[in-house]
């Protein structure tokens, strides 16, 4: 598994794609899925020009930071927790799975302790699948409302998970949708929150994400293989 040409192959689709909506590869932020990738595999990948890591878990990100420390952008990117945001409030640059309240009102606490404006993104469950995290569109202008309240914690934009398809364009209505909700967003004025980051594309359907407006893609098996 060469990760170097996985991740020569993977910006090469990402600039194909970005090209049909009339931007570039330097538009679009490509995020490293890390999951039970160990640090020398990271490195190899860090090496190769991969400057933002994803992670899943609390637990690995902790055990790999004293590894990899501050040499990339940190992006916590699954399921969070409350009791376990203390661990991670110093090592990430983004949390992209803001999901509930008490989660805000968590991180906005550790964020205020360790002096710091985290950025967040709040994760939308576009196709209200019953095992996935984030929380639905009409749940979305009430909680915009209520995060209102937070002082450390800026939101940035919005995330999703589409549905794992048989055919890849059929994912293609979820990301549309939530990129038409971003774009309503970015006309309303908030104290802490502007649009600038949409998250949204894994390595099976990342190219159409990118068609339909993301600006950030996270993307594991395509660069590091099957896990």
């Amino acid at each position: 598994m060469d990760i170097k040409e996985n991740i020569i192959s993977v910006k090469d689709r990402m600039a194909r794609a970005a090209i049909k909506t009339g931007r570039n590869l330097e538009d679009i932020t490509l995020v490293a899925v890390t999951k039970t990738v160990i640090p020398a595999r990271i490195d190899e990948a860090i090496e190769s020009g991969i400057r933002h890591i994803g992670e899943n878990r609390v637990q690995e990100i902790r055990s790999k930071y004293p590894y990899i420390k501050n040499r990339v952008k940190w992006h916590l990117i699954g399921s969070l927790q409350t009791n376990k945001v203390k661990y991670i409030i110093d090592k990430v640059d983004i949390i992209h799975s803001l999901d509930r309240l008490s989660l805000a009102k968590e991180i906005d606490k550790r964020a205020s302790m360790n002096g710091i404006v985290l950025p967040v993104l709040i994760q939308i469950n576009v196709s209200k699948e019953s095992t996935k995290s984030g929380i639905y569109i009409e749940e979305l202008d009430d909680f915009l409302d209520q995060i209102q309240q937070f002082e450390n914690i800026r939101v940035k934009g919005l995330m999703t998970i589409a549905p794992l398809l048989d055919n890849a364009e059929k994912t293609r209505p979820y990301f549309a949708k939530l990129k038409e909700i971003y774009e309503d967003i970015k006309l309303r004025q908030y104290s802490n929150v502007t649009m600038e980051y949409l998250s949204m594309g894994m390595t099976n359907d990342f190219e159409i994400a990118i068609e339909e407006g993301a600006n950030i893609v996270r993307i594991g098996r395509a660069i590091f293989g099957e896990r």
